[in-house]
This record gives C-alpha cells, sequence and structure tokens, in this order.
C-alpha cells in the first residue's frame, strides 16, 4: 500500500456509548478506503444510504469496510474506492440489550371510587424494561430523525399515557381500593400488554413491567395506622364516628373544609370495605366448620364391614378388630 493509501481512513464505531442509550449514529462524514467497522458484543450496525437500509450486521467484531462489508450490501455492492473518494453513508448502531429504568407519576390519578365523587388520588411507582424490536418500523419512525435515543425518551412516551393505563387497569383488577398492592401483579399485566401494544408502533418492545408500590394521601395513610391499631375494626358505626371526629377536630374552614369531608367520606369507605371483608371471612369460617361437621357425621354414622380387612377376623359390628386392633370406621 502506498504511503498515502490509509490518509483518509477512519473508525467506525459506536463512539458515545452508555447502557441508557438505546441507538446512536454515525453520520456526516465520508467513509474511505481503508475505514475499518467496530462491532461490540450488544450492538448491531445497520448500514443507511439515502435513508434505506442497505445491510445489518450482528456478529461483534472488526471489519474491513471494503472487503467485508460492501460485498454484503444492497445497491453499493459493487461500489469501488478512490483515491479521494468514498461514501456518503451512515451507520446506525442499535443497543440489543434490554434498558430498563425507574417510572413514576408525575401527579396524583384520580381512580373512580364509590361514594367519592373526585375518585381516589392515588401516585404509583415502578420499573419498566425497553428493547428494539423492529428496526424498519424504529428507523422509519424515530431513527429517520434522530441522532441518538435514549430511555428516558421512551420513559417519556409511558409517563404521558400511565394515567389513562393506571385508570383503566386499577378499576379492572383492584380488588381492593385500600391495599392494591395484592393486586399488582395483575394490574402490571395488563398495563404491559398494552404498553407494549403502543411502543411496537414505534419499533420497540416492553418486555417487563412492575408497579412497586401505590402511594395515598396522608388521610389515608393516618386512618390505615389508626384502624391497624384499633380493635373496632370490624364496627363500621364506631369507625365512621372516629372518621367524622377526626375530620371535625381538624379546622374545618376555608380550604380545608373540602379535604376533610373527602377524608371523612373516605374513613367511611375504608370501614364498610373492612366489615365486608370480615364477613366474607365469617361465611368461609362458617362454611368450612360445617364442612367438618358433616365429614365427622358421615364418618360416625357409617357401617363397620364384617371381616376385617387387615387379618380376616369375623368383626360383628365393632369399630375396631378384636383380633388385630385395626380401626374399621
Amino acid at each position: 500500500m502506498g504511503l498515502f493509501g490509509n490518509q483518509f481512513a477512519n473508525v467506525i464505531e459506536w463512539e458515545e456509548y452508555n447502557d441508557d442509550m438505546l441507538f446512536w449514529k454515525w453520520s456526516n462524514k465520508e467513509i474511505k478506503k481503508g475505514s475499518k467497522l467496530i462491532i461490540k458484543p450488544g450492538q448491531d450496525a445497520i448500514f443507511l444510504y439515502n435513508g434505506k437500509v442497505e445491510g445489518v450486521f450482528v456478529d461483534d467484531g472488526r471489519y474491513d469496510i471494503e472487503s467485508q462489508i460492501i460485498p454484503f450490501l444492497s445497491t453499493l455492492k459493487g461500489f469501488k474506492f478512490g483515491f479521494n473518494s468514498g461514501i456518503r453513508a451512515e451507520v446506525l448502531f442499535i443497543n440489543t440489550k434490554e434498558v430498563t429504568v425507574k417510572w413514576g407519576t408525575k401527579n396524583a390519578v384520580n381512580i373512580p371510587a364509590p361514594g367519592l365523587p373526585g375518585g381516589m388520588p392515588i401516585r404509583a411507582f415502578g420499573t419498566m424494561a425497553c428493547k428494539i424490536d423492529d428496526y424498519n418500523v424504529l428507523i422509519d419512525k424515530i431513527a429517520g430523525i434522530k441522532q441518538q435515543f435514549y430511555i428516558d425518551d421512551v420513559k417519556e412516551r409511558v409517563i404521558s399515557m400511565l394515567d389513562q393505563l393506571l385508570m383503566k387497569w386499577i378499576s379492572r383488577e383492584g380488588k381492593d381500593m385500600f391495599n392494591l398492592q395484592i393486586n399488582s401483579f395483575e394490574i402490571s399485566s395488563g398495563i404491559r400488554q398494552d404498553l407494549d401494544m403502543e411502543m411496537r408502533k414505534i419499533g420497540l418492545s416492553v418486555p417487563s413491567f412492575s408497579v412497586s408500590s401505590f402511594n395515598y394521601p396522608e388521610e389515608i395513610k393516618r386512618m390505615q395506622e389508626k384502624v391497624a391499631g384499633q380493635s373496632m375494626v370490624g364496627d363500621v358505626n364506631r369507625y365512621t364516628q372516629m372518621a367524622m371526629a377526626d375530620s371535625m377536630g381538624n379546622d374545618s374552614s376555608g380550604g380545608n373544609m373540602a379535604s376533610n369531608m373527602a377524608g371523612m367520606q373516605m374513613g367511611m369507605m375504608m370501614g364498610q370495605q373492612m366489615m365486608n371483608q370480615m364477613q366474607n371471612q365469617n361465611n368461609q369460617n362458617q362454611q368450612s366448620q360445617s364442612s367438618s361437621q358433616n365429614q365427622s357425621s358421615a364418618s360416625s354414622n357409617a357401617t363397620p364391614p364384617k371381616f376385617c380387612p387387615e387379618c380376616g377376623t369375623k368383626t360383628n359390628g365393632a369399630k375396631f378388630c378384636p383380633e388385630c386392633g385395626k380401626k374399621l370406621v
């Protein structure tokens, strides 16, 4: 090779890689003779020419552009490099790994609840994972106009949809409005399915989504703490009296009136719900006891066999074998 054979050669690699980035585009540079392509583990490289995909390379390693890349491109496979001429192409580097990020609602979401005209204000927090699923859709919708794309860009899109999705899936799967954590798996699964369907429209997928916590208003938290330490849990009337007393004990003037009334309504709802839960538990216990008694009665009324199944001795109607002592009924 001559003295100046590689003076314009360049190395094409993901120069600004970090774990939070979904893709990065090498562009606005001319690929010269002798240039190299470096693909690192966890990356794919997509050659773009005039906005169209020329080739996708998924195996990590170091490649010579002229001999190992150009022959496998679509319209450029016959390209010949000159001393001063090259290819004005772009290389899109894709992060092939799942990228995880924490999320949280910016404001409280008012979930419809009986007895509360404005709904129950709830905030939610958790984690989600995102992954590039379809290169062609991604290029068409996002990568064609962006140089890089971060998980935080995805997070902004998700947050904009979360309020409606939380309302939808809490209403469907939230069996206990005051203890949504027990149904967090079902709520999370429903939200993940809806988010995944929306994200695939831009070439992404959502492999996982989880709600780690639900945050209630301070009035609800205080009421839950009081109920947990009181023996009046099952007494709706006494619980309601406690909620009303707390509400009236606060400053009921001006802007606090609406808050106090809402707190009182929430307290009454909690009391009623707890009463229903205890009633259901009592019914289940009674059914269990009745079943046990029936089984015991059936056992006591059973007729002993005429002969012992263990030793064959005649039993004469006894409950235990007179010979070997085996219990017969």
